[in-house]
């Protein structure tokens, strides 16, 4: 974060650049893309710690801040930096309309500058550790800038809001057996994947949709693919409620004994298959 470490925003005809050096790091749970929330304040976004850099002088910057309840975290995407799209598909399609939209007329992260903007909920400030929830940042963002959100200024609950006001989601409650739930906890210990946080994200909002998640359907509901872990889940469709059941490794024995690892989980899934709390 101090080591000069910028993003590059180019005026409209190229002839000026302008570097921005961060201010803070976001810490939080959400290590990988399919683990952040689309919107933190819609879909339960989890608490974290934006980390202020030392010397500074960010403690002073940072005064006042309390009583505040909400700020906007400017942010960079630095794991999509070069990758930007002038389309993008929305997590959930309008009724009627094109399947993908312009990116300026969305929040996908593949922009041309990629850069983010985050309303979070302000849980406390200690020195340089401003603790917050509802946060849809991965784990080491780099902070660009924090604002303290003014409601006079910053609502405008009747604002017309283009396409997505046609938007027609299927939204399921996602519910969790005591056996997921034990599973679950297990891998979380072991240092593995929140397979709770994750599945709830991805199932709560259209859940056979296979065109944007791994899911397959099942007789008794469905199977979610959250990298080499399976998620069984049953489902209501009358009462649109998903029961997550059971938790499995996508490896077979013979795949567990080969010592290649490309996606460097094997061990973890090894561990699984021995002290898994089902058997």
């Amino acid at each position: 974060m101090d080591r000069g470490t910028g993003c590059t925003i180019w005026d409209g005809d190229g002839a000026d650049e302008w570097r921005f050096r961060p201010v803070a790091v976001f810490r939080g749970a959400a290590a990988r893309k399919y683990d952040a929330p689309r919107q933190g304040a819609f879909e339960g976004g989890a608490e974290g710690v934006v980390e202020f850099a030392p010397g500074r002088n960010f403690e002073t910057a940072l005064r006042d801040l309390d009583g505040f309840g909400r700020a906007w975290l400017l942010f960079v995407f630095d794991r999509n930096a070069g990758s930007w799209r002038p389309t993008a598909r929305p997590p959930v399609a309008p009724a009627q309309g094109p399947e993908r939209v312009g990116v300026f007329a969305t929040r996908s992260p593949y922009r041309p500058n990629p850069i983010g903007l985050s309303c979070v909920r302000l849980l406390g400030v200690d020195g340089l550790r401003v603790r917050v929830a509802e946060a849809d940042l991965l784990d080491g963002t780099p902070v660009l800038d924090l604002k303290p959100y003014v409601p006079a200024a910053d609502a405008f609950p009747d604002a017309a809001a283009g396409w997505v006001s046609r938007q027609a989601a299927e939204r399921w409650t996602v519910a969790e057996s005591a056996a997921f739930r034990a599973q679950a906890a297990a891998i979380r210990a072991w240092r593995g994947p929140d397979l709770a946080a994750t599945a709830r994200l991805q199932l709560s909002l259209d859940p056979f949709d296979a065109t944007r998640k791994r899911v397959e359907r099942t007789p008794e509901g469905g199977t979610l693919s959250l990298r080499m872990f399976r998620v069984d889940f049953a489902a209501d469709p009358a009462a649109r409620v998903l029961t997550l059941l059971r938790v499995r490794s996508g490896y077979a024995a013979a795949d567990l004994a080969d010592p290649a690892d490309p996606h460097g989980d094997k061990e973890l899934h090894r561990l699984f298959e021995r002290r898994d709390p089902l058997r």
